[in-house]
């Protein structure tokens, strides 16, 4: 633990200079030139304002040398408190109490071992001071209350800061997750509607010109869905890590996978019920489980010459069906296995469940249920 904490590393990104600080290093400075001129013992003066000029100069350097300005500022008034016990007959300065800031400071924004340093500094020159100033016992018990009320503070930030970054940066990587789904789901389903196309355009290129030249219209559409879709997802990256990831589709979009039988698999799109008023997320989750289902169909199902899509809202609840009538099991391959586990996840985060395998009257079916409200059981 003792090995941790000394190789624990400087947060990331101490804030620069600000004005406040500045603001802070002169008041000290003409606090102490006030209380020079205020005082009847005047032979020290210019000793005195001297180390409280070196310690508000060590307070601009809080954040990116903490050690450094612990160690000057503390080490000079320790000198300072050193000289007093010896041969100067003299008190201190209201303006060296910007001492208590620092340790702060230096949990704050710290290494381990610059922090393990730094007070160890500071608990060298505590009882020294406490000893040139003279005080009661409990004045001495509140100065050591000071210093280490401090130094908790500055800990307790530190480590609430922590928490926090680590916190969004698992929203990050949650949302990383969410659009490698997006692609995966959406521009994945485009780009296998491409590629089957093309081989058919490919097929019919000598026998039937014209039938070709209407599935390279197809392959068209098809290729400018998929750049909007890219375009959607490189704008999300581009906004920042906090920016809304919100359903951009709906239970009727599943009309658009419909497409007509031929050289290419034909998908049959039917829906029945109430789905207006399907909550957005669920509506979104249900064209995604739809769209790589029949992206699975394509790419997998052995024999298969029609998928068929069945979606049907009830009160509580919107039941969508996804079948082929391809040889039994084959749809379900390795090679589907990222989008059958992401297709159960997307229906389980709604409260909903899903089942994928052979169906019993042959070829492949993925059945899920998903609540009309997300969450909703």
């Amino acid at each position: 633990m003792v090995a941790g904490i000394w190789a624990e590393p400087r947060p990331a990104r101490p804030p620069v200079r600000v004005w406040r600080d500045w603001v802070l290093s002169s008041a000290l400075v003409v606090i102490s030139l006030v209380e020079v001129v205020l005082r009847d013992d005047r032979a020290w003066a210019p000793l005195l304002v001297g180390v409280s000029v070196v310690v508000a100069a060590c307070l601009l350097w809080r954040r990116t040398r903490p050690l450094a300005a612990v160690t000057v500022a503390f080490g000079t008034v320790l000198a300072f408190d050193l000289a007093r016990i010896a041969f100067i007959d003299t008190t201190g300065l209201l303006g060296t109490a910007g001492l208590l800031v620092l340790p702060y400071a230096l949990l704050r924004w710290g290494s381990g071992r610059e922090a393990a340093l730094g007070l160890g500094v500071i608990l060298v020159w505590l009882p020294v001071t406490l000893i040139a100033e003279p005080t009661s016992p409990a004045e001495k018990v509140a100065g050591y209350g000071f210093f280490l009320f401090s130094a908790a503070l500055g800990a307790a930030v530190r480590y609430r800061t922590r928490s926090h970054d680590r916190d969004i940066e698992q929203v990050r990587l949650h949302q990383r997750n969410e659009i490698a789904r997006e692609l995966h789901d959406t521009v994945g389903h485009h780009v296998v509607a491409i590629a089957v196309q093309a081989q058919a355009g490919r097929a019919l290129s000598a026998a039937d010109p014209q039938r070709a030249l209407a599935t390279l219209v197809t392959i068209e559409e098809e290729a400018s869905r998929t750049l909007k879709e890219m375009r959607a997802l490189v704008g999300v990256l581009r906004d920042g890590t906090d920016a809304d990831l919100a359903p951009r589709r709906g239970v009727m979009d599943i009309e658009r996978l419909a497409r007509p039988g031929g050289e290419v698999l034909g998908v049959r799109v039917r829906i029945s019920g109430d789905v207006a008023a399907v909550e957005p997320a669920v509506g979104t989750a249900l064209y995604l489980i739809a769209a790589e289902a029949v992206t699975n169909a394509t790419r997998h199902a052995s024999g298969a010459t029609r998928v068929t899509v069945d979606v049907t809202a009830s009160r509580s609840r919107v039941h969508l069906r996804v079948c082929d009538d391809g040889e039994a099991g084959t749809t379900g391959s390795p090679h589907a296995g990222y989008g059958l586990r992401g297709m159960a996840e997307r229906a389980s985060l709604l409260g909903g469940s899903l089942r994928a395998g052979p169906d019993p009257d042959g070829g492949w079916s993925v059945d899920a249920s998903l609540p009309r409200t997300a969450g909703a059981s």
